[in-house]
């Protein structure tokens, strides 16, 4: 119960940093806003990694190429996603960021040859009508931030499926710190050419509150997986929806229509069966076989 809370927590906190990153309203240009929130949340993670003893540069040189990978999926990522989160509300991209359990399942079997059955290929299909359902193509609805927030998720699944094949060897605070100084490193590169904004008290204090929150977020993250069972835990990340519905309905006055709630549901009911299936073929993996009887 300590890892759920904690999930929730984390889920909570990054919601709550996407919503101050919204509340700018593009009056920051995004590299601007990614170089000031990477720095501070980079120094953050180091300190927390020096803190866990979860701070390990000694790795073999394929776990060095797959977290290089990873930080360029999730340089991608920040960009596609908070490209999106500008021109979309809140709840609708945080709904098809929900897909990632079917997506990564299916990455997966492309992929990796990784064997999934029938009942995961069933929700797999079924998750993705209902992100059709929030995107609706071929209507007023779909603009170029539907597509941004797609390539948003389609960065976050290579991202996750290169970190599944990162070795034990490389402690999780050690990749997460070196994706974040990579993503800061890519918006100081971005930001060359590009004019920075003065910072006013309302900006500054937004772009505090979304780092702070994000620091937060992560250190929640850490302490889950020291805490909690992954395979409990892990459907309570999809609280980070209602507090995206929450938000905003009260910050954004956003409301989503029918069809995207509709949506939304399928894409997490679909989502929390594939990840409880997946936890469940596991344990059965896992569990030892009984000793054979004289």
């Amino acid at each position: 119960m300590r890892g759920a809370l904690l999930m929730c927590l984390a889920m909570a906190a990054f919601t709550f940093g996407d919503a101050a990153i919204k509340a700018t309203g593009g009056d920051l240009p995004l590299s601007q806003l990614l170089v000031i929130r990477g720095v501070l949340a980079s120094a953050a993670l180091f300190a927390m990694a020096w803190y866990f003893k979860g701070l390990r540069l000694a790795l073999p040189r394929r776990d060095w190429l797959l977290i290089a990978l990873r930080g360029i999926s999730e340089a991608a990522a920040a960009y596609f996603f908070l490209t999106a989160l500008l021109a979309m509300p809140l709840a609708n991209v945080t709904a098809l960021l929900q897909m990632l359990p079917l997506t990564v399942t299916l990455g997966g079997a492309i992929v990796f040859r990784e064997a999934v059955g029938w009942r995961r290929w069933t929700a797999i299909a079924i998750g993705f009508c209902g992100m059709l359902l929030i995107v609706r193509p071929g209507t007023e609805g779909f603009t170029a931030a539907s597509v941004y927030a797609l390539c948003a998720v389609l960065a976050v699944t290579v991202r996750d499926l290169v970190t599944r094949r990162i070795s034990a060897a490389a402690p999780s605070l050690t990749v997460t710190l070196v994706s974040s100084i990579m993503v800061t490193v890519f918006a100081a590169g971005w930001s060359f050419g590009q004019d920075w904004v003065a910072l006013t008290p309302r900006l500054t204090g937004l772009v505090l509150l979304a780092t702070t929150f994000i620091i937060g977020a992560y250190l929640c993250s850490v302490m889950v997986m020291r805490v909690g069972e992954v395979s409990f835990v892990a459907p309570f990340r999809y609280t980070g929806l209602v507090w995206a519905l929450i938000l905003g309905f009260v910050i954004f006055g956003e409301w989503p229509e029918p069809l995207t709630l509709i949506g939304a549901a399928i894409i997490v009911a679909t989502g929390v069966f594939s990840l409880l299936r997946e936890a469940r073929l596991k344990r059965r993996v896992r569990k030892p076989l009984a000793p054979r009887q004289p």
